[in-house]
């Protein structure tokens, strides 16, 4: 609450969220259970108020202990950059401390050091890692003089990549035969398009891959929709491809080049 009171100067504000703060919780089946500390799970104030703490719980003090050490925060995902592994080791055992001070606990399963100079990692147990939906470790990347070399580098995580699935499963397209494809691609193409801008900043052939999986449920939507393609996966395929090569601009990753329909 002193976070609180040194940002909010209206009284009857600070007075609303001490008493959120300190408002029991009722359980499904009724049952009341006191609370005296941290944020309701899910509540609508919580990831402001968890931002807020960490503000001075961490940032400010990692700006006043390790000034040259950089390092981002969002929400409570942290990664902070090291040179060496026993710079690392110190910084997390002191990070841990501070932790503890904040009446706050580190996730062990999630906080690990990792290496992220090499191939091999020198022997390192972890030489990757994911954060805000990309998984970032070493890859073969290909220079401008078509020169092969190890880069370090982010492309979209395979949760994020389940997680896009999983949309589009849940789009049904096998059942929307009531729609047309233009019908198809004006729905979702706000949607295509958001995961394109997001995701194929850095190692486009992963989102590439990705993407495959929507041609594949918009063939067989069309093997559903057409009678002369229905039971033929093939020929929906070839079919799509077609209809990509005629209107290429017609889904947002068709236009982007992302994959050839069908395949």
């Amino acid at each position: 609450m002193r976070a609180v009171r040194k940002h909010v100067s209206e009284r009857w504000v600070v007075l609303y969220i001490e008493r959120w703060l300190k408002a029991p919780v009722q359980m499904p089946d009724g049952t009341i259970i006191p609370r005296s500390e941290g944020t309701p799970q899910g509540g609508v104030i919580s990831p402001l108020l968890a931002n807020l703490f960490l503000h001075y719980a961490f940032d400010k003090w990692m700006q006043g202990h390790f000034p040259t050490l950089p390092f981002e925060r969002y929400a409570d995902d942290v990664i902070c950059h090291c040179v060496s592994e026993k710079q690392a080791r110190y910084l997390m055992e002191a990070i841990e401390r501070r932790m503890v001070e904040c009446r706050l606990k580190l996730n062990m399963l999630k906080t690990k050091i990792v290496c992220c100079r090499n191939e091999n990692g020198g022997g390192y147990g972890h030489v990757g890692f994911d954060f805000l939906g990309y998984t970032f470790r070493p890859r073969l990347s290909k220079s401008c003089k078509g020169k092969f070399f190890v880069n370090f580098s982010p492309a979209v995580s395979n949760e994020a990549t389940k997680a896009i699935r999983r949309e589009i499963r849940s789009w049904n397209l096998h059942q929307r035969t009531d729609k047309s494809l233009e019908d198809l691609a004006q729905m979702f193409n706000p949607v295509i398009r958001g995961w394109i801008n997001y995701y194929g900043g850095f190692y486009k052939s992963a989102i590439y891959r990705t993407l495959w999986y929507l041609d594949r449920r918009l063939s067989r939507w069309a093997s559903r929709k057409c009678k002369r393609l229905r039971g033929r996966q093939r020929a929906a395929q070839h079919w799509l491809r077609r209809i990509r090569y005629r209107q290429p601009n017609l889904f947002a990753h068709w236009r982007a080049a992302y994959v050839p329909a069908g395949q």
